[in-house]
């Protein structure tokens, strides 16, 4: 005989189609990280299938929290869970969905004594509220997140954005100097022409001056040598 599937193996079931899984049924009792960084124990792949909305993917690792929360709230005695597993055991006679579910509500009700339907509407609606209490936990932690993870990406991007700008502004102002430096050394440069060449030309002045005034001295000498020889 075969052996019972568990409780949260049987709620897996009602959402996922067991053939069409492609993924381990392995669950944790870790709570859905609204980072969406998987723990070491969690195996974070997705099941290709789609969801209610039908967009996007059912991530596998948000189903088995589910699991695990409906189980451990699952209500005493027999109600929508109970039932949902009874019609899927007729899923596979070839009826019409309203036989289905007629069929399966005449065998629950004879398996559990159960006699009013209300009592499975009341149970899912439960179940939906304790899956929007446990959405709420998740979006105020999603919140959270965003507040110190994104918020402090934020901080880090605005300064760094500052950075750049003080950055861009010094290169701006070195650019500046340079351009201010690069005017200076072209006067400095044509300054240097200029009064090398003035020095230059003082210095040629100079000597010739200078030869000229020693020429005309050293020839004075010798006309005073050779004129006035004869005063000696």
């Amino acid at each position: 005989m075969a052996e019972e599937k568990s409780l949260g193996r049987r709620i897996l079931s009602f959402f996922i189609n067991e053939e069409s899984e492609h993924v381990q049924t392995q669950t944790t009792a870790t709570t859905p990280n609204p980072e969406n960084e998987p723990s070491q124990t969690q195996i974070h792949q997705t099941v290709a299938v789609q969801n209610a909305s039908g967009t996007g993917v059912i991530d596998k690792k948000f189903v088995d929290h589910f699991v695990q929360l409906i189980e451990k709230s699952n209500l005493k005695g027999p109600d929508y869970f109970e039932y949902m597993q009874t019609l899927k055991s007729l899923s596979g006679l070839n009826l019409s969905e309203d036989k289905q579910y007629q069929a399966a509500w005449a065998s629950f009700k004879a398996m559990g004594g159960v006699s009013e339907v209300s009592v499975l509407t009341t149970s899912a609606n439960q179940y939906i509220g304790i899956l929007d209490s446990d959405k709420k936990a998740f979006l105020n932690d999603v919140e959270l997140a965003i507040a110190e993870k994104v918020g402090g990406l934020k901080n880090e991007l605005k300064n760094l954005q500052n950075e750049n700008e003080n950055m861009a502004k010094q290169i701006i102002d070195l650019q500046n100097k340079i351009n201010e430096n690069n005017a200076k050394l072209t006067k400095v440069t044509t300054d240097i022409t200029e009064q090398s060449a003035k020095i230059t030309s003082n210095k040629s002045n100079y000597e010739l001056t200078y030869n000229s005034f020693v020429e005309q001295i050293k020839g004075d000498i010798l006309k005073i040598q050779q004129y006035l020889k004869s005063e000696a």
